[in-house]
């Protein structure tokens, strides 16, 4: 199922929460956190299944991925 996973994910470390983070710019809201950046990685994966799946119960759009959207 992790193949479904098409979303741009960013993740960084935070010095605030002593915790990765990982946010998912297309779909508003949708966000996760670990200890560390495979736990992270995993948990962010989770939350992007259960936001598309929300979003179907309550007949709200699901945006298309497109792919990279930042440039570093």
């Amino acid at each position: 199922m992790k193949d479904d996973i098409r979303y741009e994910i960013i993740m960084y470390w935070s010095d605030e929460d002593q915790s990765f983070i990982a946010e998912v710019p297309e779909l508003p809201g949708c966000a996760a956190d670990g200890a560390t950046y495979q736990e992270t990685l995993e948990n962010v994966e989770v939350v992007i299944r259960e936001w598309i799946e929300t979003a179907k119960e309550l007949g709200r759009p699901i945006p298309e991925p497109r792919g990279k959207l930042m440039y570093a």
